[in-house]
């Protein structure tokens, strides 16, 4: 009996045994899958933290609905990480989300910030989202921001997206070499095409439809090196389970492919923005070429680069639709349904995705009924309205929430990459929680910010990407805390809470900075536009800076205690350059007054008091990198392969940021708070204005503004074309 016991044990133990084996086999195979479907999440962790990015063990666990939001779980167990989410970039976004919250990093576009505890605390936090998407990048950033970007760069760019949870991001680069393809085909020569295309840093809007040619020719170089990054671009955003917004037809030609075809009704728009820039040209809907040419360009554009999901195409970007009175909204439900079968045919399934900004910057135009019309022929599902300006037009409280379209609630905050420290917390979190509680919000599907230029005002994007995931229920106060600890490296100072209290109450109250189009001209300070006598006329810049000033002498004492590397002196230099900005822009003011009323002592004083400002000012930004000059005329310089490409380039980054092109009201609208360009250029174009003034004032005679302005505009017009 005993020996028969024995048998049934050992029987029993070698089941046991088996089963064991199987299941630790079972469960080996699935987290090396896992893993292996993790391994992009891990390298974006890598990247940021090395080899402690071992410490890490990442699942995702498929979500039971096709349309179900991201959501997340991490606990630390031991020294281990374990973080469960619904996506790669969910996974990214817990990490980075634990990370910060512990102190040990922060991510920004002025560095990151690594500490690491030798153990990971004792951590349990769960987290999801009701934004299936969280979107981010607005056309114009390919402009204003990235275009002389190299992978190492646009890498870099990627994992902040992961890290923010962003996984609906704009991806318009490449394309032109989908493009010049197209148009070969249709029998238009390499002349003709050098026509037709924009500078590198223009692009953006002749992609749009508002330019040709202005700042030109591309070099053929240029549509290899960024077919090439785009590949790469792709590749990185899929294998993060990002769905990349990718470009279609919208039904723009080149001024030859219209010369070519008198038989198609094409039709020659009236020049953009106030004039000055060549007639752009667009195909009427209805025209058989416009589906030809639409399906082409997406089948060239997925031989090229694989297929997508979500394609963007604008086709009334700040342009009024030509259509008829007795007809128009059949006219314009036509281009809707034009763009969408377009799309649908060459691409079964896929999403149009359209920015909602031409509805509020043409209120007039786009009524309801206009508005409906044209998104009526569509399919509620198969079209997004990415309505990203709120915090300047209530774009989908005006149009009923898209009359059922899809469609994500976003901010552009900054325009043309011009850098005031502005952005309004409170305001971002009262209108998320109130957007969650509207019945009326319709289908609402994503949330995120589509900023035209980066590397400024890094809070308003922290803060803005954690939105969507705290729902708005975390204190701001408790928010900053945090934020403070994980970007100074140790636990907030009483004197550095209050002087960042006083921030929210004097810079960071402000949502939109209205400054930059007083008097129709875009420049974000006053010293930063050309000058003129009528600045006598000017109400004041937003903010508090009364408050500014109590803020930045706080922040001054507080930063002693703290290594000079530290994120403090960035901030530091952030206050001041915007503080003494605000301070130029009052003595301008005294002083172009007190040149007219012949007090040229008073006003003597007042230009050596500016220009020492603006010198200094100058100096401080050394401490900032980035924001400089150099750095984005060497980064134009050296994307090129050759002398002659560099010029081109160069010409193009300064050209951008000063004059920008045409007749209208765009010169320095995407003007920068950088190095070299208080020294190198504000400054210079107003001690010209201002010594003519003084000159007028001692001689008593009439001072001749429109010729002195005339005389700026020459000297910028040099300036932008300099080595």
């Amino acid at each position: 009996m005993k020996r028969k016991n024995f048998k049934i044990k050992k029987c029993h133990s070698l089941k046991m045994v088996s089963l064991f084996i199987l299941l630790f086999f079972c469960a080996f195979t699935g987290y090396s899958q896992n893993k292996e479907n993790t391994n992009e999440a891990f390298g974006v962790i890598e990247r940021l933290i090395g080899n402690r990015a071992s410490d890490f063990e990442l699942s995702i666990i498929e979500k039971k609905q096709v349309n179900q939001s991201d959501w997340f779980e991490i606990e630390t167990t031991g020294n281990k990480v374990k973080i469960k989410a619904s996506s790669n970039t969910a996974i990214c976004y817990a990490a980075y989300h634990f990370l910060r919250d512990i102190g040990a990093v922060l991510v920004s576009w002025e560095g990151n910030r690594v500490g690491l505890p030798k153990s990971w605390p004792k951590y349990l936090k769960k987290g999801d989202t009701p934004f299936e998407y969280r979107e981010y990048l607005n056309a114009c950033t390919f402009g204003y921001t990235t275009p002389w970007w190299d992978w190492k760069r646009w890498e870099q760019e990627i994992d902040w997206m992961a890290m923010h949870g962003v996984n609906l991001p704009t991806a318009m680069e490449g394309q032109e070499a989908a493009w010049q393809q197209l148009w070969k085909e249709y029998g238009l020569t390499s002349t003709e095409l050098e026509a037709h295309f924009a500078g590198p840093a223009f692009l953006p809007w002749q992609r749009m439809g508002n330019i040709n040619s202005l700042q030109g020719p591309l070099p053929p170089e240029w549509f290899t090196k960024k077919e090439a990054l785009q590949k790469r671009i792709l590749a990185r955003m899929r294998a993060l389970d990002m769905h990349p917004v990718v470009p279609a037809f919208s039904g723009y030609v080149p001024k030859a492919f219209a010369q070519k075809h008198p038989e198609a009704k094409i039709t020659e728009l009236k020049s953009w923005s106030g004039g000055g820039f060549a007639s752009t040209f667009l195909l009427d809907s209805k025209d058989p070429l416009f589906k030809k040419l639409g399906k082409r360009f997406i089948e060239i554009y997925t031989g090229i680069y694989g297929a997508s999901n979500f394609y963007l195409a604008d086709s009334f970007n700040e342009i009024e639709p030509p259509v008829s009175q007795d007809n128009k909204y059949e006219e314009l439900s036509n281009y809707g349904s034009a763009i969408y079968e377009t799309i649908n045919e060459a691409a079964p399934g896929a999403v149009w995705v359209m920015q909602g900004w031409l509805f509020g910057d043409n209120k007039e135009f786009w009524t309801k009924e206009a508005t409906s019309a044209f998104l009526s022929k569509v399919p509620n599902d198969r079209l997004m309205v990415q309505d990203y300006a709120n915090d300047r037009y209530k774009v989908w409280e005006n149009q009923e929430a898209f009359y059922g379209k899809q469609w994500t609630y976003g901010y552009v905050h900054n325009y043309g990459g011009s850098n005031p420290v502005y952005g309004d917390l409170n305001f971002y979190k009262n209108e998320l929680t109130s957007l969650l509680k509207n019945p009326n919000k319709g289908n609402i599907v994503g949330y995120g910010a589509m900023p035209e230029g980066l590397n400024n005002n890094s809070i308003v994007y922290e803060y803005i990407y954690d939105l969507p995931w705290n729902k708005g229920q975390e204190p701001i106060e408790d928010w900053l805390q945090t934020y403070l600890h994980a970007k100074y490296g140790k636990k907030t100072t009483a004197g550095a809470l209050h002087a960042w209290q006083l921030l929210l109450e004097s810079v960071y109250n402000v949502k939109y900075w209205e400054t930059r189009w007083w008097n129709d001209s875009a420049g974000a300070y006053l010293l930063f536009k050309r000058p003129t006598q009528e600045i006598t006329e000017f109400k004041g810049n937003p903010g508090d800076k009364k408050k500014l000033k109590q803020a930045l002498d706080i922040l001054s004492k507080e930063a002693k205690g703290y290594d000079k590397k530290n994120f403090i002196y960035y901030d530091l230099i952030d206050i001041s350059r915007h503080y003494y900005s605000l301070c130029i822009d009052e003595d301008l003011i005294a002083c172009v007054k007190a040149y007219r009323d012949k007090d040229i002592t008073k006003a003597d004083q007042l230009f050596k008091k500016i220009q020492k400002q603006a010198l200094a000012i100058d100096n401080i930004m050394t401490g900032q990198p980035l924001n400089s000059l150099d750095n984005w005329v060497k980064s134009a310089a050296e994307y090129a392969s050759s002398p002659q490409v560099a010029q081109l380039y160069v010409k193009n980054a300064k050209t951008l940021i000063t004059l920008w092109g045409g007749e209208g009201h765009l010169n320095d609208y995407a003007s920068r708070s950088w190095k070299g360009m208080y020294k190198g250029f504000y400054w210079p174009r107003w001690k010209m204005f201002l010594e003519a003034l003084r000159e007028s004032a001692l001689d008593n005679t009439p001072f001749d503004e429109v010729k002195e302005r005339q005389l700026i505009k020459n000297w910028e017009i040099k300036w932008s074309e300099s080595k």
